[in-house]
């Protein structure tokens, strides 16, 4: 069966920050609410930048991001035309739990230097370490299949979250850090079996939400 593909994602410029505590730098910080009549800004509660994060509690997952009606196709295929509908939407953010704040964009660099050295493949250069950068949009799909069968359209990210612990000039901060990396997307059949499937990964939960839980697509592998 031939698949034909194109235009999976796209990004929209939305800038996207969650946490407890601003993941801006200093300088881009908010004048504090109340605070003195000239409109000065609180000072804000920092640590030096000359540090070390220690990381811990690393999570390394693909997520199914995006997910789309099963559609029938007929004898000699033909485009899928169902459009894909969000399921999750990935974050870039920093929340600090203890202690005084951290860079954000410096620690977001600290963990895809991290999980690059441990763990495969690489991330991308900048992206992952953007504090500003763009929600994921799904965008319109243009896929084409040459053989009959109901087929499911899917999207999906590379989602890397960890929590740290950062120490400079005797003190010390404790957060934790979400990004993503990677998306992409594919294409399955819900009476063939995907080749080894296994739980929570993007193939099997968009057969298992798609196509049913007892659809051979929806078999995987046993632990």
């Amino acid at each position: 069966m031939k698949i034909r593909r194109t235009c999976l994602v796209a990004s929209a410029v939305v800038a996207l920050l969650t946490g407890a505590v601003a993941c801006t730098s200093e300088d881009d910080a908010p004048p504090a609410a109340g605070g003195a009549a000239d409109g000065a800004k609180r000072p804000l509660d920092t640590v030096c930048a000359s540090g070390s994060y220690t990381w811990f509690n690393v999570s390394d997952q693909d997520v199914l991001v995006g997910l789309a009606e099963k559609q029938k196709i007929g004898k000699g295929g033909g485009p899928l035309t169902n459009k894909l509908s969000r399921l999750h939407t990935p974050v870039t953010a920093v929340t600090f739990e203890k202690g005084p704040r951290v860079d954000a964009g410096a620690t977001l660099r600290s963990l895809r230097t991290h999980v690059s050295a441990t763990r495969k493949p690489d991330l991308d250069g900048f992206g992952f370490a953007d504090v500003h950068r763009p929600v994921l949009k799904l965008a319109s799909n243009t896929t084409s299949v040459s053989d009959a069968g109901i087929f499911v359209d899917y999207a999906w990210v590379r989602q890397i979250t960890a929590d740290f612990r950062y120490t400079c000039g005797g003190r010390q901060a404790v957060g934790r850090a979400t990004g993503w990396d990677i998306d992409g997307g594919g294409v399955l059949e819900c009476s063939t079996p995907i080749d080894g499937a296994k739980a929570g990964e993007p193939a099997s939960e968009a057969a298992r939400l798609a196509c049913g839980p007892d659809s051979p697509a929806a078999r995987v592998k046993k632990p």
